[in-house]
């Protein structure tokens, strides 16, 4: 998407807007920082939940079920 507005791994790098090590947490689908989350929607213009998606894991269901029995569902 953000090749589509014309920014490049390259463009990217020579300008410093993305470190490498920024640039393989993108590429690998890894845990990035607010800073670069914050540059990736200034580039598509858009909100953080049009890039980022909740899954449930198993020890995210473990969580729910010891947490159910304090909150109201």
């Amino acid at each position: 998407m953000m090749a589509d507005k014309g920014l490049t791994t390259y463009i990217a790098r020579k300008h410093k807007i993305f470190t490498e090590a920024q640039l393989q947490q993108l590429r690998t689908n890894k845990l990035v920082t607010q800073d670069v989350l914050d540059k990736i929607c200034t580039i598509l213009e858009c909100q953080p939940g049009f890039l980022l998606e909740y899954e449930c894991d198993e020890k995210n269901k473990e969580f729910e079920e010891m947490i159910s029995q304090y909150i109201k569902k």
